[in-house]
C-alpha cells in the first residue's frame, strides 16, 4: 500500500493524495491551485490518477483548495461515491456552484478581449452542468465512527475545528495481510476560535500527512485582533471612510460577524453598519445557522440568552449586483465584507477599484494571501496593481490582522500530532510553503522528537 502526494506539496492549495493497495485506489482531496495566472495550467493538468479507476474520494472539507477540481473528475470516467460529512456535502453544493459561475464569468468576459483580437475562445476550467453531475456522488458520514469507503478501506471522519462540518480523517486500510492507520490532518483549526468546537485528534498511526500552513509561527492572541479591527472600525468613521474586508465567504466571514456582535454588545464600536457582500457568503451564514449543532458551548450560551450569534442590528446582506454598487459611494466607517479572500475574483475586485486610490479606505486583510495573488501583493506593499487590466494607485491604508486564522498555528500543530506521539508515526508536512514547512519539522523534531518530512509533489510514501 501506498499514498502519492499530488497537491499541496510546497504550497498551500491544490491537496491531493492518491491512496493505491492491490484491491483498491481512493483519492483523498482534489483542491484547486489558487494564486496568480500560473495556477491555470496547473488545475488543467490531470494528475496521474485515472478517475475511471477510483473505487472513492475522502473529503476533509469543503474549501475549494480541497475540493474545488472535483466536478472535472466525472468528465474523465469517474462514476464512485465522495464521503465526508453533512455539512460538508451543503457547503460543496454552494462552493462548487458557485466557483463554476466565476468560471464561466470570466470566460465569457475574457472572450470579449480576445474575440477583438482575434483569439481563440477561453474555455472554463469546468461548468454550472459538471458540478451538477458530480452532486449527486456525494454520500453523507458520521463523525467518530468508521465507515467502509472501498475494499479493505475504512475511514474515520473526526472534528478538525476549521470550518463547518470540517474533519480529520483516519484511513485504516488492510492490504496483503498488513493492517496500517493513515491520518490526513485535514485543515487544523485554533483552540478557542469562536462558534465552532475545538480540534480533536486521534491517539495513534503509522503515518500522518499534516497541514503546515502557519508552521513556522503562533498567532497573535485573539483579543489583540479584536481590538485592532475595532480601532479601524472606528478610525475610519469620516464622511468618506469606509473598511472593505477581503474575506473567505466560509468560515471567516461567519467568524467576523460573530466578533463584530461581541463589540456592537460591548459598545467597543458603536451602532456598527456591516454590509455582507457575497452571495456565497449569504449562503454559507444561512448555512452555519441551520447546523446550531455543531456550535461551541460559548455561541450556545449567547443563544441561550438571547443573543444570536451570527445576527445583529446593522447588518445587511447583499444579494443583487446592483445592492453591490450602491455600497461603493457609501461612508461614515461602513464595513464591507467581500470575497475573495485572496482578491483573486468575485466582489470585492470592483470595491477594491472603487477604494483603492482613496486614503479614506481602510483595506483589512484577515486570512492568508497566497503567493501571486492580488492579496498578496497589497500585503506586501505594491504602490500599484492591475484589476481587469487597468492599473489603479494603492493609497488606501492596508492592513494585516493575522488572529483571525481558520487554522492552527506551530504550537497547536505540534500538540495536535503529539497525541500520536507513542505509536512513532512517520510524519509528512504538506498544505504549506517551505518556510513554514521547514520551520515546523524543526519544531516537531524538538518537542516531539520525530521526523517530519517534505514531500514533493509525485513523490510516494509506502505504508
Amino acid at each position: 500500500m501506498r499514498v502519492r502526494v499530488l497537491g499541496a506539496a510546497g504550497e498551500v492549495t491544490g491537496s491531493c493524495y492518491l491512496v493505491e493497495t492491490s484491491k483498491a485506489r481512493v483519492l483523498v482531496e482534489f483542491g484547486l491551485h489558487q494564486g496568480g495566472a500560473h495556477t491555470e495550467a496547473k488545475n488543467r493538468r490531470m494528475p496521474p490518477i485515472d478517475p475511471g479507476t477510483l473505487d472513492a474520494v475522502v473529503l476533509t472539507h469543503a474549501h475549494l483548495d480541497h475540493s474545488g477540481r472535483l466536478p472535472l473528475l466525472p468528465k474523465h470516467g469517474f462514476d464512485a461515491p465522495i464521503f465526508t460529512s453533512k455539512a460538508s456535502i451543503e457547503l460543496c453544493g454552494i462552493l462548487l456552484r458557485d466557483s463554476a459561475h466565476i468560471m464561466e464569468s470570466s470566460a465569457a468576459r475574457a472572450n470579449k478581449y480576445r474575440a477583438r483580437r482575434g483569439r481563440g475562445p477561453s474555455i472554463p476550467l469546468y461548468t454550472a452542468a459538471d458540478v451538477e453531475r458530480l452532486l449527486p456522488m456525494f454520500r453523507e458520514v458520521p463523525f467518530d465512527d468508521f465507515v467502509e469507503v472501498a475494499p479493505g478501506v475504512r475511514a474515520k471522519w473526526i472534528d478538525a475545528g476549521h470550518i463547518l462540518g470540517a474533519a480529520s480523517v483516519m484511513l485504516e486500510i488492510e492490504d496483503k495481510g498488513a493492517r496500517k492507520t493513515v491520518v490526513f490532518s485535514g485543515d487544523i483549526g485554533p483552540k478557542g476560535a469562536p462558534l465552532l468546537r475545538d480540534p480533536v485528534t486521534f491517539d495513534h498511526a503509522d503515518v500522518v500527512f499534516l497541514e503546515s500552513t502557519y508552521g513556522d509561527r503562533d498567532h497573535r492572541p485573539m483579543d489583540d485582533s479584536i481590538d485592532e479591527l475595532a480601532r479601524i472600525m472606528n478610525e475610519a468613521r469620516t464622511p468618506k471612510g469606509k473598511v472593505l474586508i477581503p474575506s473567505f465567504a466560509v468560515g471567516r466571514t461567519q467568524q467576523l460577524i460573530y466578533f463584530i456582535a461581541g463589540m456592537r454588545r460591548e459598545g467597543v464600536v458603536e451602532d456598527p453598519k456591516v454590509y455582507v457582500d457575497s452571495p456565497m457568503a449569504t449562503s454559507a451564514t444561512d448555512l452555519y445557522r441551520r447546523h446550531r449543532e455543531l456550535f461551541d458551548d460559548d455561541c450556545w450560551e449567547l443563544i441561550n440568552g438571547g443573543s444570536p450569534c451570527l445576527s445583529f442590528p446593522g447588518l445587511r446582506f447583499t444579494k443583487s449586483p446592483q445592492e453591490s454598487m450602491a455600497l461603493n459611494p457609501m461612508g461614515n466607517g461602513v464595513t464591507i465584507i467581500s470575497a475573495a479572500g485572496m482578491c483573486t475574483g468575485g466582489r470585492i475586485l470592483h470595491h477594491l477599484r472603487h477604494g483603492l486610490s482613496r486614503p479614506e479606505t481602510h483595506v483589512v486583510f484577515v486570512g492568508y494571501q497566497g503567493d501571486g495573488t492580488l492579496g498578496r501583493r497589497l500585503v506586501d506593499g505594491a504602490k500599484s496593481v492591475r484589476i481587469w487590466g487597468d492599473t489603479y494607485r494603492v493609497n488606501a491604508h492596508i492592513h494585516t490582522i493575522g488572529g483571525f486564522s481558520a487554522h492552527a498555528g506551530q504550537t497547536e500543530l505540534v500538540e495536535w500530532l503529539g497525541t500520536m506521539r507513542d505509536s512513532g508515526p512517520r510524519v509528512y508536512l504538506t498544505h504549506g510553503e517551505d518556510r513554514q514547512r521547514k520551520a515546523l519539522s524543526e519544531k516537531i523534531d524538538e518537542k516531539l522528537m520525530l521526523k517530519a518530512e517534505m514531500p514533493a509533489w509525485g513523490d510516494v510514501v509506502e505504508v
